[in-house]
């Protein structure tokens, strides 16, 4: 992992941990997992309640992506793994 890379990773657990008060607040959390810079894609993983929550995909979408990207606009897409 480049410098750059693993300064943009740290950048992101940072935005993330902002975000996991909420999340925590419903008994869920989120994971990063992996960022590709290069393609744009930041991979993470939901936890707690939002496993399986018919709105963690508005969470991810509307919450964690939209925040990531206004962020870090090399950042295109945020993805749930499993």
């Amino acid at each position: 992992m480049s410098e750059n890379n693993a300064n943009l990773r740290q950048e992101i657990e940072n935005a993330l941990n902002d975000l996991r008060s909420g999340l925590r607040l419903h008994g869920g959390d989120v994971e990063l997992v992996e960022v590709d810079e290069d393609q744009g894609i930041v991979k993470v993983r939901l936890h707690g309640a939002c496993v399986g929550c018919p709105m963690s995909e508005i969470t991810l979408k509307e919450g964690i992506e939209a925040t990531i990207t206004a962020i870090f606009p090399q950042i295109k897409q945020v993805v749930a793994v499993e």
